[in-house]
This record gives C-alpha cells, structure tokens and sequence, in this order.
C-alpha cells in the first residue's frame, strides 16, 4: 500500500532527479497530496495526486498523510486560497504566506487543516469550480499579470507558460494536466480563430512542429500568457503578436476548448 504525503509549504520545487541541482520540473503548491514512490535519507520520489507528474521533492519539504485524507484532496472540490498571497497561520501563531491556487483541505471558514496540523487563514477563499466561469475566468488570470516566467513554476512569483494556465484552471474546478504538449491533447478542437472564445486554451509550435507553449485566450483578439512574465498581447490566425517588439512571437498550431 503506497504512502501519501502533503506540501505544507507555500511553493515545493519538484527536480528532475535527486539533487539540488536538478533542474526543476514543476512545483507543489501548498496543500497538494502527493503519493510517495520511493524515500532516500535527503530526497523523495513523488506522484503529483493533482496532474500525475513525477520528480524528486526534498524529504522536508512534506508531511507525511493517510490515505483518506490523500484521497479527499484528490476526488472533493476543494477550497483554494484566491488573493495573490494569502496570510495563514498555525496555532503557535507562526504566520505563512500561501500563493493563489493553494488547497485549503476542510476549510470551515476560519480555519482549515489535517489530522493534527490546524491553520487559521486570513484571505479570500473559493471552492474550486464554483465560480461563474463567463465573470471570473478573466481575473483570476490577470491575478497573475507581470508574475516573472520561470521554468517548472506554478506561483506568481515565478510560473511557466503551462504552470500558469493549470493553476488558473485549478481554481476553475477544471484539471489540466502538467506540459503545454499534455494540455493540447484535452479539450474539444476549435477549428478557426474566428471561433475562439475566452477561457479557450491556445498552443503554438516551434519549426519542428513540437508544441511548446501555451495562454489562454481572452476577449477582443487578446491572449494571456507567460513569456518573459506573464502578459496580454494580440492573437491571430498567425499566432502571438507581441504588442512591445511588434512581431510575432510565437507560431499558432491548434485551438482547444476546455470549458
């Protein structure tokens, strides 16, 4: 029977391989379970519960949990922190920051927590996927507006372009899964731009015709997404027009609806 575990920080980096200087793949946001693979004295092969990703965590960096609590992150709607960051703290009074897209397991309002571990939190809340998606969709993304680009990130103090509109998704009650190639193989296939509508996901290719980048389409021929930061610029039936430089930045491959 496998072992399960908790992020109980505000951002966990998960690397490639077993050392600190393994590039790093994605990260845990707080309160994402994850099921354990295999435990060395320093490091920790994990399964992402959320999107199935895989990579090595630093051994302190969790908490160790039972399975019925990994289980209810992973099958209930649950509560994410909405603000930017999000004050907590635990009964010790020890404040923490949570990002946007934090899991809040068994919230009650006031406070949230598992088996012996309570927090207070003190911040905007939402239950994944209750929100109107036609009237928050566009602010939750711009939530993340300038957020620097990061490889691997899911915060909005570094996110990639994948990273970026998972998290945004997550909060919409919505899974995607981890890389901008996975996320292009779910969805309906929108087949001309004229047809886009906000929230749709947009990908590009690279001359090898390898999807490499991912944003999420906005109203009035915009596109939100991480380059450089994250940013709005114009879509057409070429791809990115960066509104800055005034050339196309990235190639347009497909269209796909989510929602």
């Amino acid at each position: 029977m496998p072992d399960f575990g908790i992020c109980h920080l505000p951002v966990v980096p998960i690397r490639a391989e077993a050392f600190d200087k393994s590039e790093q793949i994605s990260q845990l946001l707080f309160g994402e379970a994850v099921t354990i693979i295999e435990v060395t004295p320093k490091w920790t092969h994990v399964r992402c519960n959320f999107d199935g990703y895989e990579g090595w965590i630093d051994s302190k960096q969790y908490q160790s949990i039972n399975e019925s609590v990994a289980e209810q992150l992973t099958t209930v709607h649950q509560y994410v922190a909405l603000d930017v960051l999000n004050k907590a703290q635990n009964t010790a009074k020890q404040p923490i920051q949570l990002p946007i897209g934090s899991t809040l397991p068994a919230f009650d309002g006031t406070a949230f927590g598992w088996e012996n571990n309570p927090y207070y939190f003190f911040g905007k809340t939402v239950v994944a996927g209750s929100v109107a998606l036609t009237d928050k969709l566009e602010s939750i993304a711009l939530s993340f507006l300038n957020a620097p680009y990061q490889w691997g990130g899911r915060s909005p103090l570094g996110i990639d372009c994948s990273g970026f509109t998972q998290v945004v998704f997550k909060i919409l009650g919505k899974k995607l899964k981890r890389d901008a190639w996975q996320q292009a193989e779910q969805g309906v296939l929108v087949n001309f731009i004229e047809e886009v509508k906000e929230g749709d996901l947009v990908f590009f290719d690279n001359e090898e015709g390898k999807i490499i980048h991912v944003g999420i389409a906005l109203n009035h021929h915009k596109i939100i997404h991480a380059s450089g930061c994250v940013r709005i610029d114009k879509l057409d039936h070429n791809g990115i027009f960066n509104t800055e430089t005034k050339k196309y930045s990235h190639n347009l491959r497909i269209i796909k609806r989510v929602l």
